[in-house]
Parts: structure tokens; C-alpha cells; sequence
């Protein structure tokens, strides 16, 4: 008979090593899209062009460049993760943006509007839109999806009456057709000539997100909603108000990149933003945010528009065929979404 004493569980160990593998499974999803920007970004290192030994890559005009590249898509992103969060979607956000283009660059230089009154009229008319659809979606008990591909036609349309179905260009002066000079500088750079403005509008975007998701009850609402829609408006949480709010939100952000991509281009066309709705809902993906909402971040977008802007910037630095680099970039974002499947549930 062995004098060996058979080692048995102690009972509880093994629900406690499930709980901590479980544990470390979520932190691995909650930071995927972390890990995918480090490996895309150490793979753009090594497949980088060279010139003169340097790498082209790794050049600090090529790194402002991808991030004043990603500033209009990021900031759209930022917009719809608040919506992506609830469990909805924005299809709109791409045709808000050339509505705000449009707007921008019709009220400066037909209508003689100055900067900042501009600048307010379009951001009032990119939140009452988000408003209207978030209404419908809240009040009406319409399909997200119905009510802002609806919206993507009106907003496309809106700007084609605005524009007069042309392209609106901008010059700047002070005389009638022109406009201020102020505007000029969102296609301009700071901090010695390297820092793009759009890129510190897209930095202040994604701070004050980050910043109201982690302080304010309405991101435990948001999220809440997202979960458990049911169970949320059963414990009291204002669900209709959150809902619309969150389209305000991905309505403002929306209005705010079209200025952005007024200012860059010079320029306000109808057809500005065309399929920008689906990069942002790419790089909300990416970034690791369920569409079926409850789970995701602020964080996690901004990672996940860095990471395919970083995509987009090495596959051209290679000269990578343009269609090739929509099969690699279309890869990608299926293979983001199909490790979302993975993910454990609450």
C-alpha cells in the first residue's frame, strides 16, 4: 500500500482558476485592437520602403501624415461608437459630413458668413439631424438601419440643393466671394510646421469622448442599454433619452469632420464622404466594439482607425495595387469581426 497521499482539488480551486482564465481571455479582447495596431505597426517597419537607409515609414512627416490622414474617419468613428454601444447603427454620418462641407463652404463664401458663425450653423445642423434620426429610432420604434439609410439619401440630397449640385470651391481674402482666412489654418500644420491641425481636433475629440465615458452615468446608461435593453429600461434608465443622444453625438461628430474636410480640401462638394460611414464602422470594428453594443471604447476606435490608416499608408508606400489594398483592408476588418464571435459572453 503507497504511503503517497492522492492529491485531490481543493473545492472551490477549480471555479477560481476558470473565473482567472476567463479573466485573462476578456483582457486579451478588451485589447485586441491594441495588439493589432502594434503588430501592423511593427509589420509597416519592416516592410517600409528604404531611402538611404532611413526608413520611409518611421519619418516624422509620414507619421503626421497617417494621423491627419485618419482625423476626419477617426472623429466620424468616435461619433459612432456611441451608437454602435447601444446596439445601432449610423449609416448617415458620411453624407452629414459632405452636407457639412457643402454648408461650410456655401455660408463663407456665398453667403458672407464669417468663421465661428459658420462653424456654429453647421454643427447645429449635423446635431438637430442626429436628433431627428435618434427620435425616430427612440420614439417611433424604427430600425436604426431603415431610419439612417433614409437619412444617408436626405443629407446627400440636402447638399446637392445647397450646392446647387456643384462643387463649392474656397479662396480666402477679404472680399466678397472669399473666405476668412481663419478657416485657412485647418489645412495647415503647428508646432515648428509638423503637427496637423485636423490631427489635434481629432486628439481633443477622442479626450473629451474618453473623458465623458469614464466620468459621467450616462456611459453606465449607454452601456446598460447596449447589454440588456429590457432589463435597462426595467431599472429605471431613460433609455429613449440615451438613444437619441447618442445620435446627437455621432451627428456632431459628423458635422465636425465635414468643416475638417472643408478645410483640408478647400473645398466643399456633395458628394464629399461617400462610403466614410463604412471606414468608421470599419474602425469601430477593428477596434474591438460589438455590434450588437454593451461591449467596446472610445479607446479601442482610436486604435482601430490608427491601425487601418497605418494599413493604408504602408500598402501605398509599397505601391500596392489599389484593389489589392481593398481585398487586404476587407480581410482585416471580417477577420476583426469574426474574432469578436470568440469572445466570451457576460
Amino acid at each position: 500500500m503507497s504511503n503517497q497521499t492522492e492529491q485531490r482539488p481543493v473545492p472551490g480551486d477549480l471555479p477560481a482558476q476558470r473565473s482567472k482564465r476567463a479573466d485573462t481571455v476578456e483582457t486579451l479582447f478588451k485589447f485586441q485592437s491594441f495588439f493589432g495596431l502594434v503588430a501592423v505597426f511593427i509589420a509597416a517597419v519592416i516592410f517600409s520602403p528604404r531611402n538611404d537607409g532611413q526608413i520611409l515609414f518611421l519619418s516624422s512627416d509620414n507619421l503626421f501624415n497617417i494621423v491627419r490622414a485618419v482625423s476626419e474617419i477617426g472623429i466620424i468613428a468616435i461619433g459612432l461608437t456611441f451608437v454602435i454601444l447601444i446596439g445601432g447603427i449610423d449609416l448617415s454620418v458620411g453624407s452629414v459630413l459632405g452636407l457639412a462641407a457643402v454648408g461650410s463652404a456655401v455660408l463663407m463664401v456665398n453667403d458672407g458668413f464669417g468663421v465661428w458663425a459658420a462653424v456654429a450653423i453647421v454643427l447645429l445642423a449635423g446635431i438637430v439631424f442626429g436628433f431627428l434620426q435618434g427620435a425616430a429610432v427612440a420614439l417611433l420604434g424604427v430600425q436604426a438601419f431603415i431610419v439612417t439609410l433614409a437619412g444617408l439619401q436626405i443629407a446627400r440630397g440636402l447638399a446637392r440643393m445647397w450646392s446647387g449640385g456643384e462643387t463649392v470651391q474656397i479662396s480666402y481674402g477679404d472680399g466678397p466671394g472669399q473666405a476668412p482666412m481663419l478657416f485657412s489654418l485647418l489645412g495647415e500644420r503647428t508646432f515648428g510646421g509638423v503637427v496637423p491641425i485636423p490631427a489635434l481636433i481629432f486628439a481633443a475629440v477622442a479626450v473629451l469622448a474618453i473623458l465623458f465615458l469614464r466620468s459621467s452615468a450616462y456611459s453606465r446608461h449607454l452601456y446598460a442599454i447596449g447589454g440588456n435593453e429590457k432589463a435597462a429600461r426595467l431599472s429605471g434608465v431613460p433609455v429613449n433619452r440615451v438613444k437619441i443622444i447618442a445620435f446627437v453625438i455621432a451627428g456632431f461628430c459628423a458635422a465636425l469632420a465635414g468643416i475638417v474636410h472643408a478645410g483640408q480640401l478647400n473645398a466643399g462638394s456633395p458628394n464629399d464622404g461617400t462610403a466614410y460611414e463604412l471606414d468608421g464602422i470599419a474602425a469601430v470594428v477593428v477596434g474591438g466594439t460589438s455590434l450588437a453594443g454593451g461591449r467596446g471604447s472610445v479607446i479601442g476606435t482610436i486604435a482601430g482607425a490608427l491601425l487601418l490608416g497605418i494599413l493604408n499608408n504602408i500598402l501605398s508606400l509599397n505601391s500596392v495595387n489599389t484593389d489589392l489594398q481593398l481585398l487586404i483592408k476587407g480581410l482585416v476588418i471580417v477577420a476583426a469581426a469574426a474574432l469578436q464571435r470568440l469572445r466570451p459572453t457576460a
